[in-house]
């Protein structure tokens, strides 16, 4: 197995390198090895999508901290590092660096996203984005959501080709079919899309009544989600080929789904570990009582021991949230808030004083001790 190299040396910065110096990095080395710079050169889409999982570690406080005490293997115990499969994956995910209003390479490389060239006039189709809600046990157990998405699908009366029925798109002539053109830029040439064709590489004479020449339909169509165990809120999952279509040959878009978990009434989450707080009678916190807790899997008895003290937590293992990655849950941690009883009747506040007066410094050793140091 190959060795992993250092993100720091990846991006070409010092350990201790602030969060602007390593964005800045990783301009750099984006804008050196982008796919429309090294064109069909598989090196530079590899070191491409190198530097991109880098920044995506070191750009994140929680992960470059982990990063820094255990190396990679702190990544892999956290759930993994990240993977970007291709160049285009590289764009989808970094969509508001790589490309769009303010991007780096808007103007220079025709923008970002999953749109980036795949070969001659070939783009993938755009991206969308959802958000989808689900109940905190949802988040746990995890669930399939049907949603209904607005998406553009390719036109059934064209096929796709925007062309009237009989006719045929022919080839651009300003392009020559390949749906770039290259424009000096300084030292050297980039490719845009061609502004004759809007590079798809042909040109309809005739359009299609249906969808006016575009090739694609706006239409309602029923997609699957399928949401893992164990999600946080904010977790992005991205649906492969759930996109819009490509208008030139290329593979759909992707679908990212932004999970919105829903507060629980009793429940937080910390973690894989659950946290509930629970209030007890001051009688059974001081006596000892078998307690009903509510769990993620039900209500469950648990022995609480006699002289409990308010604020003690009690752990119940296994019953927190199932693990993203891996086998194994977390754990329940019950928070216990004992309740000082209020309103009292003549005949409870004279059984308390007598309670009281029974009492000595070994039914209170925290008071006492308190009272001890304060001498």
């Amino acid at each position: 197995m190959a060795k992993k190299r250092d993100l720091y040396e990846i991006l070409e910065v010092a350990r201790e390198a602030s969060p602007e110096d390593i964005k800045k990095a990783y301009r750099r080395m984006a804008m050196k090895w982008h796919p429309d710079r090294n064109p069909g050169d598989k090196s530079a889409e590899e070191k491409f999508k190198e530097a991109a999982e880098a920044y995506e570690v070191l750009s994140d406080a929680d992960k470059r901290a982990r990063y820094d005490r255990l190396g990679h293997a702190g990544l892999e115990a956290g759930g993994g590092g990240p993977h970007f499969q291709s160049a285009a994956d590289v764009f989808s995910h970094f969509s508001d660096i790589l490309g769009g209003q303010g991007g780096i390479f808007e103007g220079l490389f025709g923008g970002g996203g999953r749109g980036g060239s795949f070969g001659a006039g070939i783009r993938a189709g755009a991206s969308l984005k959802v958000r989808v809600d689900i109940t905190f046990e949802e988040s746990a157990f995890g669930v399939t959501k049907q949603m209904d998405l607005r998406r553009n699908e390719i036109c059934a009366a064209c096929g796709g080709t925007g062309a009237a029925a009989g006719t045929r798109p022919k080839r651009c002539a300003a392009c020559q079919g390949r749906g770039q053109v290259y424009r000096n830029q300084g030292f050297f040439s980039v490719a845009v899309p061609c502004p004759s064709c809007h590079g798809r590489g042909q040109v309809t004479e005739k359009p299609c009544l249906s969808c006016r020449g575009a090739g694609q339909e706006q239409k309602t169509v029923r997609v699957r989600i399928p949401v893992p165990a164990g999600v946080e809120d904010g977790t992005r999952l991205r649906i492969p080929d759930e996109g819009e279509p490509s208008d030139s040959g290329g593979p759909r878009g992707d679908l990212h789904c932004y999970i919105s978990v829903a507060e629980h009434d009793f429940f937080v989450r910390q973690g894989d570990d659950v946290i509930i707080g629970m209030p007890v009678p001051f009688a059974e916190a001081a006596l000892g009582a078998e307690l009903e807790v509510p769990t993620l899997d039900g209500k469950v008895k648990y022995n609480m021991p006699e002289g409990t003290q308010n604020g003690t937590a009690f752990r119940l293992r296994g019953k927190g949230i199932p693990f993203l990655r891996g086998k194994g849950r977390g754990d329940q941690f019950v928070h216990i808030s004992v309740e000082v009883p209020r309103n009292l009747t003549k005949k409870q506040k004279t059984l308390l004083q007598d309670l009281a007066a029974a009492m000595n410094e070994s039914n209170h050793p925290g008071w006492r001790s308190f009272f001890d140091k304060l001498k």
